[in-house]
Parts: C-alpha cells; structure tokens; sequence
C-alpha cells in the first residue's frame, strides 16, 4: 500500500529558499529521523535486502514492540515509510523516491 505523503519534498537547499509548505514537509521529515530508534528503524528498513523489511526482523531496537509499532507509525506519517500487511506481518519499505529527495535536499551543486 502507498502513502500518499510519500513524494520528494524540496529542492536543493542551494537551489532557492524554501517555501513554508516544502520547509513543513522537510521538517517533518527530519524530525521523525530525530529521534535514535526512528533512525534505526529507518536503516534497517532502508539497508534491507530487497529494500523492504519485516517489522518482526527490525524489531530489535531495544525498546517494546508496542514502542517499535509507534516509531514505525511516526515514520509512515512523516511520509518516510510505506507498510503492507502480508498475513499476520506487515512489510514496511523506504520508497527510493523518498531517498532521493533528502540527498538531492542536501546536496551542494557541483563545482563550475
């Protein structure tokens, strides 16, 4: 299933200010990656093989499933993961688009 929040968000930094609709969206981006375990969870889900991963395979953050539950859920809503539910598990996936906007967001124009 995809989110709908799932889109690139800004152009590059460098490129022009941000308008306050995109600097939400990168906000609410970065903030959801703020947090350790969010980060974690974001990795593994992102360094996965075949980019997708299991809740019950990067679920071992340190912390209760019911906490990894919400982590992931603020991950979905920042527009950062996509779920699908597959019998009793749910899959979560980083869409590469989402990847490649928070690289080209940050990255310097290259050099005349």
């Amino acid at each position: 299933m995809s989110n709908a929040n799932v889109a690139p968000c800004c152009p590059p930094l460098t490129e022009r200010p941000m308008t306050a609709v995109e600097a939400e969206a990168a906000a609410r981006m970065f903030k959801a990656l703020g947090d350790p375990v969010r980060l974690r969870l974001f990795s593994a889900v992102a360094s996965h093989e075949g980019g997708e991963a299991c809740v019950c395979d990067i679920s071992d953050v340190g912390v209760s499933q019911p906490t990894v539950s919400h982590h992931l859920k603020k991950l979905k809503e920042a527009g950062l993961l996509t779920s699908e539910r597959r019998g009793t598990w749910v899959y979560y996936r980083v869409e590469p688009s989402v990847l490649a906007a928070m690289g080209k967001l940050l990255t310097l124009p290259a050099a005349a």
